[in-house]
Parts: C-alpha cells; structure tokens; sequence
C-alpha cells in the first residue's frame, strides 16, 4: 500500500448532497457524504443498489445536468473547488485530470465508430497530438492494457469484442491522459471470474505505473478486499462506516457492514450451506424513516433508532468512524468469518 497521507488530498469532499424534484416533492438521494482520498490511494465504496454510489461519482464528474436536481456542498480537486463549474470547465477536467469507467462499456462506447478512432479522439483533443501520434499512443495504450494484436483490435467495433476486451479498451481510454483521479463504477460487473482477477491485477497496477488515486464502486465486499486501501460504505444515500479495509473488515462497527461481510463465503474452514441474507431491501429514497435508515431491517434495533435523526459519524478507531449508537452503548458485533480474507492491497 503506498498512499501520499502528508500531502494536501487529492480529492475532499464535504457535505455533498444531491436531490431530485418529483411531482413538486424534492426526493433526497444522498445526503451529507463526507470523504477524502489521498495520493495513490484506492478507496472502496460500496452499498447496495440504490444506496447513491454511481449518483456520487456522476456527481464528481459534472455529469448530472438534469433540470430539478439540486446539488449542493463542497468537492475540492487538488485544492480547487470543482462543484458549480460550467460545462467547458468539466470538459477540460474530465479525461485529463479525472476519468472514469464506466459500469457498461458497450454502452459507453460510440457503437459507430471504432475502438481506436474513440481513444484517439481524447488524446487530439486533451494532448492536441496528431492522428498518427495519436494512433500512436492508442496501440501503446491497448497493449500495455494486455490487449492482444492492439493494432487490429483499435480498428474494430465495440461489439465485435468480449466484454473482457471491452472493459480493458475502456480502461485504455480512461487512462490516455494520465488523470491524477480515476473513478472506476462496477468495472468487473458482468465479466468471468478468470477476466475480474485480470481486471483487478491490471488496477493495482495503475497506481504504480501512472500514479493514478482510484475510486473503486462496487457492492462485491471480495472486490474490495483484494483491492482497497479504504472503504467507506454507503446506505440509503447516507455513510454508514468508513475506514481502513483492513479494520473495518476484522472488526465492522456498524450492523450494516457486518452484514455486507457476512454475505462472503469465508476463506477457510467449512462452507456454510446456504449464506446469511440481510431481510428486505433498502428503502425508497422517498420513503426513508426519520430515524437510522438501515433500523427496519436490523437485528440489533431498539427504541432510540427509530425516532430520533440518523446518529452522525463518530470516532471508534484511529482511522474509523460510524454512524450508530451501538459502539458508544459498548454493543458488540460477531466477528465476521470473512475477517480471515487475505489483503493483497
């Protein structure tokens, strides 16, 4: 793990909370998200569908120009404030300093035109290189992403490759510019257990190669065992925990979390027939109960969860912090099997 903790962080966010309007109701879909990311540093966010996870990042990359949505808060980017920029300013921050990849790259990519006229698109555009130059950099970007036959596979279509190709081809694109920031949403979803390992190899990778801070959002709690450095988990829109991997997976803090991990099949030991399942679902954004969102579906609920405002995060560790009453009442949690997972980060 070699993360720049001295330095200013490359990316602080405060307070961001983003709400749609409908039917004359402002819905709130994430509400009060604090986070930072050092240098070099991968950090998870996971949650479940629909906690806010792909909203943030869209957030962060100035994508969310809908009418009736109100953002507000503050993301600073290397000491700059990038919230409330134009459109012209994102542009020419997104791709050169902050790219992203996005959880579908078929359909992220233009179908009309070829994988290498897209990349090479974004390096005229940011690098101001010429067509050969570009093309250049394009095959030397495919291939280091493990592209085989780079020079012919620029020249193909999106659909005419795997969904590995595509994924990797997305990746080449994202990284064109050497961004500083790279925010990956569900990068491995859908792709075969042999091509994610792939994936994730080639993303521990890029913070030594290009220098690059990831953003990994996923809901796969193995995902982030094996890659993150830090993992902040989202419910209902809200921050639940947050942490260094390692201690949030030996000791989770928040029922929420304890639950995400015990969905994992431990590492050793014997297999349980049948994997514990958190009840219910998430509630509708709309819907929320005044009180700890995740309370209808936890086993530890008493009387103070339910009527009075969500707890707001508080210290349980030296790099570790939850919303929830139960560490402050002294409540211990199961220690997870899953706490034996190996770290690779």
């Amino acid at each position: 793990m070699s993360t720049d903790t001295h330095s200013p962080p490359l990316l602080d966010v405060r307070d961001l909370s983003i709400s749609f309007t409908s039917r004359g109701q402002n819905i709130p879909i994430v509400e009060n998200i604090s986070f930072s990311m050092a240098g070099r540093e991968i950090l998870g966010l996971v949650g479940e569908s629909g906690s806010g996870k792909s909203v943030t990042a869209m957030a962060l990359m100035g994508l969310i120009d809908a009418p009736g949505v109100t953002i507000t808060g503050s993301v600073r980017f290397k000491g700059q404030e990038i919230l409330g920029l134009s459109a012209r300013q994102f542009r020419a921050l997104r791709g050169r300093e902050i790219a992203m990849i996005f959880q579908d790259p078929m359909t992220a990519f233009t179908p009309v035109y070829t994988i290498g006229w897209q990349i090479d698109e974004q390096l005229r555009v940011h690098n101001s290189l010429s067509r050969k130059q570009a093309r250049t950099r394009t095959i030397e970007l495919l291939a280091e992403m493990g592209v085989p036959d780079p020079a012919n596979t620029a020249n193909r279509y999106p659909y005419q490759l795997s969904g590995g190709l595509r994924q990797r081809a997305m990746i080449a694109m994202a990284l064109s510019c050497n961004p500083s920031l790279l925010i990956a949403d569900e990068p491995t979803t859908a792709l075969d257990v042999t091509v994610q390992a792939q994936i994730l190899d080639l993303m521990r990778k890029l913070r030594t190669t290009h220098g690059s801070s990831i953003l990994l959002i996923t809901h796969d709690m193995g995902v982030v065992a094996e890659t993150c450095d830090r993992t902040l988990v989202l419910y209902s829109g809200r921050v639940a925990e947050e942490g260094t991997t390692q201690d949030l997976f030996a000791h989770p803090q928040h029922p929420y979390t304890a639950a995400l991990l015990a969905s994992i099949p431990p590492m050793s030991g014997p297999r349980p027939e049948r994997l514990p399942a958190i009840p219910g679902g998430p509630p509708q954004p709309a819907e929320r109960p005044v009180g700890c969102a995740f309370a209808p579906r936890c086993t530890y609920t008493h009387a103070t969860c339910l009527p009075a405002p969500p707890p707001p995060l508080h210290v349980v560790g030296p790099d570790q912090r939850v919303a929830c009453v139960l560490p402050t009442e002294g409540t211990p949690l199961p220690r997870q099997a899953c706490s034996t997972t190996s770290f690779a980060v």
